[in-house]
């Protein structure tokens, strides 16, 4: 049996050894108003054959073998099989966190070399050994950045992944951390220059931006870096989508870069776990949050890996701490390792090709469609981009929901002043036929009278 429920027998032995009669005595500190006093609506239980059964079924009547067009933050990439085969060797998959090191060599290897994959995808001189994810890696790359300065502001451009900005926005209320928001170029979908520059002071920690941001446009680094630097301020590049990287030039002139590795072969799993990192130049090694591995030899010579520089609560003094997080993705970085690893630098940059054109091609054929206009025209982007459409969202969503494809993400929600926009994105595997059938019915919208 996968689940063990209490027997009667063992209830009854549990009551009386804390001295209660009964289930309702044991309870009866709780208002009666607030107890259910009926059986719970649920079907009756079934056989684990039954419920495999019923799944099955249900995967038939749902979108799971639709062809998606989703993206903003999590992608759909192919897995190859390797990696589950890999990562579900016992002495992976059981191992909850390296705390005795010498006894899980292993593990410490291979958090090595994600460290050394990311430093040199990212352009950075470090990079540790992962965090929860994206936004939080985000997060705490600016609270970083706050005891690298002394300042106490940030700067977030409104092209940073809107639920990231959440998750910075509850971070920061605890920590006193104020921040500004900056707009974004109408016409390029790019950080407007001229308004981050007004809102960067002597008091700005840093300046946090994303590219490819949340259109799929890439920022220009370079321009933003110079801009935050000449005011004594510590950029931030967060990257969403890891496998840009394979074609987008790093950012080499951020100070700390956050990202999210999931598309490294971590499967979406109806919302996680993901991977993220941060990377740092070699300068602000002691400010970074989690912790990092590096490479020794041991009293006789021999290659080894130790935990080197954690500075968690678990292993300093509390108020030393940079971070409270008390693990890491140590099984989730292992599956973007092998993926790496599987991959190679060329084979990254081919797959980052593949991504790029499947983009050209469907936003060429949306844009040529009557009634849709692709938005933010003549800047570099990636995998995704944004169309607007006189049809609204919700009905050209469930348009292509009939026709069995599950279409771009409504902008409105989080971009008021696009009310019509929905963001789109095209991976590896996604196929031309599925771009075209997707074109073919935005072509079909209805035509108002």
């Amino acid at each position: 049996m996968r689940y063990l429920p209490k027997s009667p027998a063992e209830r009854e032995q549990m009551l009386a050894d804390i001295g209660a009669a009964s289930i309702d005595d044991l309870f009866s500190v709780i208002p009666a108003e607030y107890r259910l006093d009926r059986d719970l609506n649920v079907p009756r239980q079934h056989a684990e054959s039954e419920i495999i059964d019923f799944f099955r079924a249900a995967a038939e009547q749902t979108a799971t073998r639709y062809p998606s067009f989703l993206g903003a933050g999590a992608y759909r990439h192919y897995r190859p099989v390797i990696i589950d085969s890999l990562v579900q060797r016992g002495e992976f998959l059981t191992s909850y966190t390296p705390y005795q090191a010498e006894i899980t060599q292993g593990t410490l290897q291979a958090i090595f070399e994600f460290q050394t994959m990311i430093a040199e995808l990212t352009g950075m001189d470090v990079a540790n050994a992962s965090m929860y994810d994206g936004s939080t890696g985000a997060a705490e790359a600016v609270m970083m950045a706050v005891r690298v300065t002394g300042r106490h502001k940030a700067v977030v451009a409104s092209t940073v992944h809107p639920e990231y900005r959440e998750v910075m926005a509850t971070y920061a209320k605890h920590q006193g951390l104020p921040s500004t928001l900056v707009g974004y170029d109408r016409e390029t979908g790019r950080v407007h220059l001229a308004a981050l520059d007004a809102q960067i002071t002597s008091e700005t920690a840093a300046v946090l931006v994303q590219s490819p941001n949340f259109f799929g446009v890439i920022e220009d680094i370079p321009a933003i870096a110079a801009l935050a630097h000449a005011k004594g301020a510590l950029l931030i590049v967060s990257i969403a989508e890891a496998i840009s990287l394979g074609v987008v030039r790093p950012p080499v002139e951020a100070d700390i870069v956050s990202m999210e590795a999931q598309s490294f072969g971590v499967a979406l799993s109806y919302g996680g776990p993901f991977c993220g990192v941060i990377a740092a130049k070699e300068k602000y090694l002691r400010q970074m949050p989690g912790r990092l591995v590096g490479q020794t030899v041991d009293s006789n010579g021999y290659r080894g890996f130790v935990l080197t520089l954690s500075t968690r609560e678990q292993h300093i003094r509390r108020e030393k701490a940079t971070s409270n997080i008390c693990t890491n993705q140590a099984l989730v970085a292992l599956m973007a390792t092998i993926f790496l690893t599987i991959y190679g630098k060329e084979g990254i940059r081919e797959l980052a090709e593949h991504n790029l054109a499947k983009a050209a091609y469907a936003s060429k054929t949306f844009a040529a469609q009557p009634g849709a206009k692709v938005l933010f025209q003549g800047v570099p982007r990636f995998h995704e981009f944004v169309v607007e459409t006189q049809e609204d969202p919700a009905s050209l969503s469930q348009r292509l929901l009939d026709g069995k494809i599950v279409g771009g993400v409504a902008l409105s929600r989080w971009y008021p002043e696009l009310p019509n926009a929905t963001l789109w994105c095209t991976t590896e595997v996604i196929k031309k036929e599925e771009i075209d059938a997707a074109a073919n019915i935005l072509a079909a919208a209805p035509v108002e009278a």
